[in-house]
């Protein structure tokens, strides 16, 4: 009897037991990806990118492909968020003591990939390399303002500017103001040396550096092929993700780095695999060989959208995608050719027709959501009867031949097929001549081309970036100016723009600016695009893409 009384407990006790197990509550908890201790899943990261990366270097580049890699492996003195808020970054706080200098308080115990404390000595051996003329870094633009760190202390510095300079701190949130270890670049100053055989020591090179002079010019102009060797193979950051390795062409590996600083991260590896066409991307999204896909076109929104496992994230972008023009080149150091051109180019078809409304027709040179943008600026609209009349009052009023340089993206190929045939109106005849994205920008960076299709994204959200890389003279080439725009008033003014501290001031600078620029038509400004990635949502979720364009993924779970 008490035999039969046990068994008959036992059951009783095994079947709530099992009923437990099948709860809903336990089903929610397993469903989250929680082990037995309550730790969050963590699994490796695949996202595919159109475009490959130039240089993990952040002082060798500004395309946007090395920008999604390298905002991972380096941090910045600012941190710019999703919503490109301004927020502590290896700066844990700062403020605008006056007029030109800025105080930085520095994050302490933090370390670099390679195990190096975090000290404000890295951050002056990071804004003198990228200020180096050995470098001919095409990024200067963006740092040439800092006259001089000032180190207080290990963790204290301050920044003097030559001049008044509003956008400073969005300038240093910039990915390629990621601070580099200073053990990293003295070994590749010494790297640069040694292969330029030169016998001058490291310190005697900084301090020909610091001095200037005939000397410095000699070894500068040696050694300035040689830089950025060890810096692009051997990327040493203090952020999220560290480098592992590179297959030129198809993909970077970068695994997390156990001593990061900022925060608790649930990835392993991260793998950015480059998948230049569209349509085979998004079919590596849904089959599960990525769990993110950039550069999402909108002939590939629908898909994504109604897929069983993927969604889309978007954002309306700070980009201005144009047509640009060869000042150097005749016909279109003729203003008049250069404006027919623009009147001729019906925007409104091209967001509709290639981009299916994913974007606004540009008007100028900034995108709506930058600060500095005209509210009342009048762009050039479609319109071929003045097009024909202002090319009648030119020498090429029955039409010339010409070349139109793009890459290698079907959009842009699609929109470049659309403006030939708009042309062709103009008697203007187009050939269309075709490049993979690296060849691409180093070729007009020399200057050979006639006309091309490129964007220009102002991932600082402020008018200077938007205008100061394209249209300073100083900057003609890799720096932005592919048109090789040369004109003294515009110059006067962008430097004016960076030196007010007065807002309204600034606003007014920016605006008779972009009157300029549109009435001059260095570029035919088309239109303003909307960022989109897409994500397998059954396997990761917090993914986010920035008005800039790029990929946030620090928050990602996965399931």
């Amino acid at each position: 009897m008490k035999r039969k009384n046990f068994l008959a407990i036992f059951v009783i006790a095994f079947l709530i037991v099992m009923a437990a197990c099948s709860s809903d509550e336990n089903v929610d908890e397993a469903a989250s990806g929680e082990d037995s201790e309550g730790s969050e899943k963590t699994g490796d990261l695949t996202i595919g990118t159109m475009a490959e990366m130039v240089t993990t270097d952040p002082h060798g580049s500004n395309d946007s492909a090395s920008r999604q890699v390298r905002a991972n492996i380096y941090e910045t003195l600012v941190f710019q968020d999703v919503d490109m808020s301004l927020s502590p970054g290896l700066a844990t706080e700062y403020e605008q003591v006056d007029e030109t200098t800025w105080n930085f308080k520095l994050r302490e115990g933090t370390t670099f990939h390679n195990g190096e404390d975090f000290t404000a000595e890295d951050v002056v051996a990071t804004f003198d390399r990228v200020q180096d003329e050995a470098m001919a870094s095409p990024v200067l633009f963006l740092f040439e303002m800092i006259e001089e760190i000032e180190v207080v202390s290990d963790y204290e510095i301050n920044i003097h500017t030559s001049i008044p300079f509003a956008p400073l701190a969005s300038h240093l949130a910039h990915n390629t103001g990621g601070i580099i270890s200073k053990a990293t670049i003295d070994a590749d100053y010494q790297a640069a040396l040694d292969a330029a055989g030169s016998d001058v020591t490291l310190e005697e090179y900084y301090e020909l550096r610091d001095a200037g002079g005939e000397e410095y010019d000699t070894v500068k102009e040696a050694i300035s092929e040689h830089l950025g060797t060890v810096v692009s193979n051997e990327p040493n950051g203090t952020n999220h993700l560290k480098f592992v390795s590179r297959s030129a062409g198809d993909s970077v590996v970068l695994e997390k780095f156990e001593d990061f600083q900022g925060g608790d991260r649930y990835f392993e590896n991260v793998t950015f695999k480059v998948i230049p066409e569209n349509g085979a991307r998004i079919a590596e999204l849904e089959t599960g060989g990525i769990q993110v896909a950039t550069d999402v076109d909108s002939s590939n929104i629908a898909r994504v959208e109604e897929g069983a496992d993927t969604a889309v994230t978007s954002a309306d972008s700070v980009r201005m995608s144009y047509l640009g023009f060869n000042i150097n080149k005749e016909p279109f150091e003729d203003v008049k050719v250069r404006q027919a051109i623009s009147y001729a180019i019906n925007r409104e078809e091209i967001v509709t027709g290639v981009y299916d409304d994913m974007g606004i027709p540009a008007k100028g040179p900034l995108a709506p959501n930058v600060w500095g943008y005209s509210e009342d600026l009048e762009g050039q609209e479609y319109n071929i009867d003045k097009a024909k009349e202002l090319l009648d009052e030119t020498d090429m009023a029955d039409g010339f031949d010409t070349t139109l340089w793009v890459n290698d993206d079907q959009q842009i190929i699609d929109t470049a097929v659309y403006i030939q045939n708009e042309l062709a109106e103009l008697n203007i005849n187009v050939e269309i001549e075709q490049f993979e994205w690296g060849a691409y920008l180093e070729t007009l960076a020399n200057g050979n081309h006639d006309m091309f299709i490129l964007g220009w994204t102002t991932v600082t959200g402020d008018a200077d970036y938007g205008l100061y890389a394209l249209f300073h003279s100083k900057n003609q080439g890799a720096a932005g100016n592919r048109s090789f725009y040369d004109n003294p008033e515009v110059d006067e003014l962008l430097d004016a723009g960076r030196a007010e501290v007065d807002e309204a001031a600034r606003q007014d600078i920016y605006t008779e600016l972009e009157n300029i620029l549109v009435e001059d038509s260095p570029m035919s400004y088309l239109f303003h695009a909307q960022f989109a990635a897409g994500y397998n949502e059954s396997e990761v979720s917090g993914i986010e893409v920035d008005p800039a364009g790029g990929l946030h993924f620090r928050d990602v779970r996965f399931k």
